[in-house]
């Protein structure tokens, strides 16, 4: 199956084949039905929205809402809007991933398996403000004007989805796009958003970013050399964000793209150029 399957209506892609509603539908949807992919939907304003029957929040007050598929999300997800008239629910199939096998060798021990009381102490820390952050919930939908790439110039040296084997060890899949860069090339805002999260100096990912797009749709810039922002500020697509660099876990100067939703992980590339055009 095509990685790059989506659903109708989104601009600018090529697009095969489509999943959509009738004129009467209470919700469309537009996106990639495919593992790590992402949905974006409308509905009537403040609609509640369940996946798989947990309800995971309300649309925005123009209708937008975005559902995230995981990147071991099952075949088939089941996707519910309730309105006043009612509880509408659609099905979605969801294609499986095509990930990569990834060998990463040279790295510090304490990098792949630490073991010191005092290390573990600080992971648990960072992890504990990490996870606060991923939380954050804006009422905004500035992922309806989808995602440009935060580097202008770059190699891709690693998906997304690929299976880790680190220093010989088997890992947890990588949940990021790498993408190689000298120190110091700027980072953009791919969208709109509030920033959540800003850090330099955490042991795994160096300086890292966190951006809530709204409803919980967050982007993440790891290994930064600098950080030009600060938690709460608002930014705008395009703006410097920060600077590629090589701190926490990185064998060379990078940017490691994440996005997350509701605790899925979902491939950053799959939202590139897409305009969702949907009316209700």
């Amino acid at each position: 199956m095509d990685r790059r399957q989506i659903l109708t209506g989104f601009a600018g892609l090529s697009v095969h084949p489509w999943i959509s509603e009738t004129q009467a539908s209470p919700f469309r949807l537009a996106g990639h039905a495919i593992q790590g992919g992402t949905l974006v939907g409308r509905t009537r304003p403040r609609s509640a929205i369940l996946v798989d029957g947990v309800e995971e929040g309300r649309a925005s007050a123009s209708g937008w809402f975005v559902v995230g598929l995981d990147r071991d999300s099952p075949a088939t997800v089941t996707i519910a809007v309730q309105t006043p008239s009612g509880l509408t629910e659609q099905s979605v199939r969801v294609g499986p991933g095509d990930f990569d096998i990834q060998r990463i060798d040279g790295l510090p021990e304490d990098q792949v398996n630490p073991q010191s009381p005092e290390l573990l102490a600080r992971i648990a820390a960072e992890s504990a403000r990490k996870a606060e952050g991923f939380s954050r919930r804006t009422d905004r939908d500035d992922f309806r004007s989808g995602f440009s790439l935060p580097l202008k110039s770059y190699r891709l040296s690693g998906r997304f989805g690929g299976q880790r084997i680190l220093n010989g060890m088997p890992k947890t899949p990588h949940y990021g796009t790498d993408m190689a860069a000298p120190i110091g090339t700027k980072i953009y805002a791919p969208a709109a958003g509030m920033v959540c999260f800003a850090e330099t100096g955490l042991h795994y990912e160096g300086g890292l970013t966190l951006i809530d797009h709204g409803q919980g749709l967050i982007s993440a810039y790891l290994h930064q050399s600098q950080i030009a922002v600060r938690k709460g500020q608002l930014v705008h697509v395009g703006q410097v964000i920060g600077a590629v660099g090589m701190e926490g876990r990185a064998t060379g100067p990078h940017l490691c793209w994440r996005m997350k939703w509701h605790g899925r992980y979902l491939d950053p590339m799959l939202m590139v150029g897409a305009r969702p055009i949907l009316q209700v």
